[in-house]
């Protein structure tokens, strides 16, 4: 089905065709359009239930998903850092989540309706401990769409919180979208009698059950075993639980960590380039090309696990990297030392999208 939706509504039919019968969340611009659309979806089919704040409203949502429900929430900066001390919790207890970061102009209250990239740090280092979540960059209303859904399937293969870190502008532009069912819709391996927080294999995911199968559940932030029981005073448990819960992911990372080519084939020169700075530096890349500079991109859909082994590849490939960022250049600094290329980050921190016209002047004179 076509339709003509806005980013927010977009994230949140996705969720509810993904399977999301749980929302909690607290008010904050500019996210509200998910909230409010959740509030319709959830009406006769769910539960949707505003919060005091961000920390309880992340607090209920693992609530919900430990009850068996696939849950929800969504936020902003100031929001997103009321919310980190769970979402170590959600890391360390196993607790599959979906947390959709609509980012805005910071740091603090800053401009809660203008365009902001500076969270995305904070999605990988926000929680204290070694925590390795997922964060899914989509640049488009129509990837808002399908990275939501792949949002709430990885949290239930990989039993991990994952982020839709969007922002402002992505969130709150209106297209054209697809709100297509071309995708599978995991679920939760619930098994009777084995252990909720423990595999046989290194990087192995444990079934999940929920409250009420009768498996005497414990759920604790603090060290411990397969079981649950707490093991705080051992410490081959700790070490055994922590590498597990980061191999976990990360030995997927080239499958987690997806990237889009854009007329690399030939490219001196190529931005890396997320979210609403991808829109930018693509309209710049198709103008340059106009031209006749051989200019090209690469744009992460995943940015955490980071694309690591293809940004090395990209620095071996082209001449120079161009890292536009509406953020002093937080990414820029990632890309830096990955890559054998010079890199340039073009930051902004006005609350405006970044201008294609002035990633063209950057370039050209890089050429």
């Amino acid at each position: 089905m076509r339709c003509f939706v806005q980013g927010g509504v977009a994230v949140a039919e996705a969720a509810f065709r993904a399977g999301c019968r749980f929302f909690a969340g607290y008010p904050i611009s500019p996210a509200n359009d998910i909230a409010t659309r959740m509030a319709e979806l959830l009406e006769d089919e769910g539960t949707f239930i505003q919060m005091e704040d961000e920390v309880a409203s992340i607090c209920a949502a693992l609530g919900a998903s430990w009850s068996g429900a696939k849950a929800m929430t969504a936020t902003s900066g100031p929001g997103l850092s009321l919310m980190q001390e769970a979402v170590g919790y959600a890391y360390f207890t196993e607790t599959p989540v979906v947390i959709v970061d609509v980012q805005r102009a910071g740091p603090a209250t800053g401009q809660a309706t203008r365009v902001g990239q500076g969270d995305v740090m904070q999605l990988r280092y926000g929680s204290h401990g070694d925590v390795y979540p997922i964060a899914l960059v989509p640049w488009s209303v129509q990837e808002l769409y399908d990275l939501t859904v792949r949002a709430f399937n990885l949290a239930e293969r990989f039993r991990v919180p994952v982020y839709v870190a969007t922002d402002e502008a992505v969130a709150s532009t209106f297209e054209v979208v697809e709100l297509h069912r071309n995708f599978d819709v995991l679920t939760r391996v619930r098994k009777r009698g084995a252990p909720p927080f423990g595999s046989g294999l290194p990087d192995g995911v444990p079934p999940m059950p929920a409250f009420g199968d009768g498996e005497q559940l414990l759920v604790t932030g603090s060290t411990h075993d397969e079981w649950g029981r707490r093991r705080t005073r051992d410490p081959e448990a700790h070490e055994k639980l922590v590498t597990r819960l980061m191999r976990k992911t990360m030995d997927h990372e080239r499958e987690l960590a997806e990237t889009e080519a854009c007329y690399l084939e030939d490219a001196d020169v190529a931005f890396f380039a997320y979210g609403t700075s991808a829109r930018s530096a693509f309209a710049a890349v198709r103008m340059l090309r106009a031209r006749g500079r051989r200019v090209g991109m690469l744009r992460p859909r995943t940015l955490w696990p980071f694309p690591v082994e293809r940004v090395r590849a990209l620095g071996e490939q082209v001449a120079r990297i161009v890292v536009p960022e509406c953020n002093t250049g937080m990414i820029a600094d990632i890309v830096r030392g990955l890559s054998a290329a010079p890199v340039h980050a073009f930051t902004q921190t006005n609350g405006d999208p970044i201008a294609p016209e002035a990633l063209i002047e950057l370039v050209e004179g890089l050429l």
